[in-house]
C-alpha cells in the first residue's frame, strides 16, 4: 500500500513546490527591477552611468541573498522545483533575436567580421588546450571555451545543450562569467582611456573581450557613444556564431562518444533547439516583421528581459558553495588565464582592424 500512494505524494509535494518556488522568482524579480530603476538614473562615483549596472548583476544579488536566507530557515529544498534557470535563459536567448539583425553581418562586413572569426577560433581553442592540460572534462571544457569566446551566458547554454553538460557545470561557468564580466566594464573603459584608444579601437576592444552583451554595452557607454555602437556591433556579430559552434560540438561530441560517423538524426536530438528559435526571431527582425517602430518589439525587449531577470534570479537561488568546492580552482584558474589571453589578444586585433586596416568602417 505504501508503494503505490508514494508517488501521487511526491507528485503533490513537488507541484507544491514548483508553484512556491515560481512565486518566490517573481516576486524577487519585482524587487529586483524595483533597485534597477533606483540606481539606473544615478551616477555612480568615478562618473559610472548607474544603468551600467543591468539587472542580471541585481538579479544575481538578489538570488544569492536569499538563496542564503532559504538556506537557513531550511525551506531551500521545497522551493527549488520552481527555480527553473534553464527554462527561462532558453525563453529570453529566443527572444533576444529578436533584436539581432543578420544585416549587422552585412554592415560590419569588414572590421567586425573579421574580428569576430580570429578573437573565437582563437580564444576558443586556447581554452580548450589549456583546459585539457589542467585535466578538466570535456564537458566543461566545452561550455567555459564556447562562453569566453563567444558572449558568455547565451553560449554556454547553447553549447551545454549540444554536449549534455551537467548542470553543476553550467551554474559554475555563468557564474564565473558574470564575476568577471563586472568588473572588466568598469576597468576595460578606465584602461582604454589611461591608452588614449580611438572610440572606434576601444569599442571593438569592449566587445571582443568582455563576456556579455550587457556589459559590453555598459563598458561602450562608459567610454563614449561611438564606443557603445561598435562594441554592441562586434558583440553582435560573434553572437551569431552561436548557432554555428553549437552545431559542431554536438557533432564533435556524438561522433567521440559513437567512434563513428553521426547520423543526422543523433545530430538533431542533441543539438540544442532553441537556437532555432533564436534565429527565427532574429529572421523575424531582419525583415522587418518585428521593427523598433511597433509596438511588437516593445514586447518582445520586455519579455526578454523579465525571463533572464528571472533566469539570473534562480541562478543565484541555485549556486551551491558545496558544488564550487567539489570542482575546485582548477576551473577558475584556466578561466582567468583564458580571459587574460583574451583581453591581450582582442587588444591587438582591435587595433590592427579598426586602427589600422578599416579606421573609417564606422
Amino acid at each position: 500500500m505504501t508503494t503505490t500512494t508514494a508517488q501521487p505524494v511526491a507528485v503533490k509535494k513537488n507541484t507544491t513546490g514548483f508553484i512556491l518556488g515560481l512565486a518566490v522568482v517573481i516576486i524577487l524579480c519585482f524587487v529586483t527591477r524595483y533597485f534597477y530603476n533606483i540606481v539606473k538614473p544615478m551616477t555612480l562615483p568615478g562618473g559610472i552611468p548607474g544603468k551600467v549596472l543591468e539587472y542580471p548583476i541585481w538579479a544575481a544579488v538578489v538570488g544569492l541573498i536569499f538563496n542564503w536566507f532559504f538556506k537557513a530557515t531550511k525551506v531551500h529544498e521545497r522551493l527549488l522545483p520552481g527555480f527553473k534557470t534553464e527554462l527561462f535563459l532558453k525563453v529570453g536567448l529566443i527572444l533576444l533575436g529578436g533584436k539581432v539583425s543578420f544585416k549587422v553581418l552585412a554592415t560590419a562586413a569588414g572590421g567586425a567580421v573579421i574580428q569576430g572569426l580570429i578573437m573565437v577560433t582563437c580564444v576558443y581553442f586556447f581554452s580548450w588546450w589549456l583546459a585539457g592540460k589542467f585535466g578538466l572534462p570535456d564537458t566543461l571544457r566545452a561550455v567555459m571555451s564556447t562562453a569566453v569566446s563567444i558572449c558568455g551566458v547565451s553560449a554556454a547554454i547553447a553549447s551545454a545543450g549540444a554536449v549534455l553538460a551537467k548542470k553543476e557545470e553550467i551554474t559554475y561557468v555563468t557564474a564565473l562569467v558574470i564575476v568577471t564580466a563586472l568588473p572588466l566594464m568598469v576597468i576595460a573603459p578606465m584602461l582604454a582611456k589611461a591608452m588614449n584608444l580611438p572610440d572606434a579601437v576601444a569599442g571593438a576592444w569592449f566587445g571582443g573581450n568582455v563576456d556579455t552583451t550587457a556589459a559590453v554595452v555598459g563598458a561602450g557607454t562608459i567610454y563614449g557613444e561611438t564606443a557603445e555602437q561598435i562594441a554592441s556591433i562586434v558583440k553582435q556579430t560573434q553572437n551569431a556564431l552561436i548557432g554555428v559552434v553549437a552545431f559542431f560540438l554536438a557533432y564533435y561530441f556524438v561522433k567521440k562518444e559513437g567512434g563513428e560517423k553521426p547520423s543526422f538524426a543523433i545530430i538533431w536530438q542533441r543539438f540544442p533547439k532553441f537556437v532555432l528559435g533564436f534565429m527565427i526571431a532574429s529572421l523575424l527582425f531582419t525583415f522587418g516583421f518585428i521593427t523598433k517602430d511597433n509596438d511588437s518589439y516593445a514586447l518582445v525587449q520586455n519579455l526578454k528581459a523579465w525571463f533572464f531577470c528571472a533566469a539570473f534570479v534562480c541562478m543565484g537561488l541555485e549556486l551551491s558553495v558545496a558544488e564550487f568546492k567539489k570542482m575546485g580552482w582548477a576551473p577558475v584558474t584556466v578561466y582567468l588565464i583564458v580571459t587574460v589571453f583574451n583581453t591581450i589578444l582582442a587588444l591587438g586585433v582591435s587595433w590592427l582592424i579598426f586602427g589600422w586596416l578599416f579606421p573609417a568602417s564606422f
